[in-house]
């Protein structure tokens, strides 16, 4: 097994740490402790100590869940002493592997809570991060506002010195720092969020503001929430491929991870208590991330969950190969230059042909493997975020809506769970309770336009939208996806 006895003796194409991870102190704690995180922020960390930067700038992960598979997740990283490999491939099957090692302590939150939180007062502690999803936040996407009748937050007010959400645990701990005179920390959103930053702010604060009105004060002028703009594609990792990935590294990895070689983070540069030097290990700083979001969630997410939806329903089950249909291809890349690239302003020196000519190259990347389910999991949050404001803005200026309007009906037809071929598959809508997925197999094909899904543009939402969508879901059951698609 991989742990700390072995990285003196590692195989002689895997990288280990420059530096003993056993002196290395925590000085972030992250909650959501996923694939992607662990190729994107503590990658990015790594590098920094790789850069010669002494720290203390370990991280402390946090999982929120409970059950036997978390609880097998958090023996693993112990037994592992946080260690994990990280495979990162480019398009033509080469590949590089290091080995990880700031991740110093995993904790699960449900098996002592108490442990999280003097963690999180500890202070040496001056950041907190999350990946908890775009549907995460639990905010009211009509009136942008915190939901505090959330049972879960409910139950985190009633009893808020023993919380279970991830906005009970970070109040709390804020509580105490400021009761004891330790000060704030920086609460950084690494999701895949339009002004992530922000996003956590309203969360945050409007739980604080519910459970103690001064202590929201507080946090609105102490705490800082910088926001940015991740990306790196990072496949699921099953058994067959955690057994390739150890085949080919020689290690004997229980938490391998896989991803591209291609990483962007654009960050504002806000840290009320200080931060790695990030830019060493390739981070941008920005006065304003607004311009990068939006070129990412609009045009690679976007274009991303298309692809995917369009692809189960032909048949595929990979991003590689959905993207080598010509069909397809030739369908993102028209949503691309026709509906989203003159409708959108791209910061100074991106080019956004340039961007869409790589999105098309990632996706390309068959060593990443990446399973369309995977891309669509969650589409009900993910639409909110990716479609909105290509939606709002082409509705506002009498825009065609023919590729618009098919890209949103695929997503519901995907919600079926059958594909062209008669092939079955489970659509991953973790938000969605089952009377709404079974909203889009309703005779009325309007009818689940009523899924949260199209919350962000429903108060502008036209009859013509609404019949756009209904007949490009008549024309998928009646032609199939191929003799549908809109030029």
């Amino acid at each position: 097994m991989l742990n700390k006895a072995i990285l003196g003796n590692l195989p002689k194409d895997v990288r280990g740490p420059a530096y003993d991870p056993a002196t290395l102190a925590p000085g972030i704690v992250h909650f959501g402790v996923g694939n992607f995180f662990r190729a994107h922020e503590a990658w990015y960390v790594e590098r920094c100590l790789d850069a010669g930067d002494p720290g203390p700038w370990g991280i402390v992960g946090v999982g929120l869940t409970s059950g036997a598979r978390s609880e097998k997740k958090a023996e693993t990283f112990r037994a592992q002493d946080g260690l994990y490999s990280l495979t990162e491939v480019d398009a033509d099957g080469g590949r590089s592997v290091r080995v990880i090692g700031v991740l110093r302590d995993y904790l699960l939150a449900p098996d002592d809570p108490q442990a999280v939180l003097a963690r999180l007062c500890d202070p040496a502690i001056r950041i907190v991060s999350m990946t908890i999803t775009e549907g995460g936040y639990n905010i009211d996407e009509e009136t942008g506002e915190f939901r505090v009748d959330n049972p879960r937050v409910q139950a985190d007010l009633a009893n808020p010195e023993v919380p279970s959400t991830v906005f009970g645990f970070v109040v709390e701990a804020l509580r105490r720092r400021r009761a004891a005179g330790t000060g704030p920390f920086t609460v950084m959103s690494c999701d895949n969020l339009r002004h992530n930053g922000r996003v956590a702010r309203t969360a945050f604060v409007g739980y604080a503001r519910a459970r103690d009105p001064e202590l929201a004060r507080w946090i609105e002028a102490n705490v800082t929430f910088p926001c940015s703009m991740v990306d790196r594609i990072t496949p699921s990792v099953d058994a067959q491929t955690r057994t390739i990935l150890n085949r080919e590294s020689g290690l004997d990895d229980a938490l391998p991870v896989l991803a591209e070689d291609f990483s962007q983070w654009v960050l504002e540069d806000s840290f009320c208590a200080g931060r790695p030097p990030l830019e060493k290990a390739g981070v941008e700083f920005v006065r304003d991330v607004t311009g990068y979001e939006q070129v990412k969630v609009r045009m690679l997410n976007a274009s991303h969950v298309t692809l995917g939806a369009l692809g189960l329903l032909l048949g595929y089950r990979y991003v590689h190969d959905a993207i080598a249909d010509e069909d397809l291809r030739r369908f993102i890349n028209a949503y691309l230059q026709k509906d989203v690239m003159p409708q959108i302003e791209a910061p100074a020196g991106l080019d956004p042909d340039a961007y869409r000519r790589k999105v098309i190259s990632r996706f390309s990347n068959r060593a990443v493997a990446d399973t369309l389910l995977r891309i669509c999991s969650d589409g009900a949050s993910k639409s909110q975020v990716f479609w909105t404001d290509t939606v709002r803005r082409s509705l506002h200026s009498g825009h065609d809506l023919s590729r618009i309007a098919f890209g949103l009906a695929a997503y519901l037809e995907m919600l079926r769970g059958v594909d062209e071929k008669g092939g079955t598959y489970t659509p991953l809508e973790p938000t969605l309770t089952e009377g709404e997925v079974a909203l889009a197999r309703d005779p009325d094909l309007a009818a689940a336009l009523a899924l949260p899904a199209f919350d962000g543009w429903r108060d502008v939402q036209t009859p013509q939208l609404t019949q756009a969508i209904v007949a490009a879901r008549q024309a998928i059951r009646s032609r199939g996806v191929r003799a549908s698609l809109p030029d």
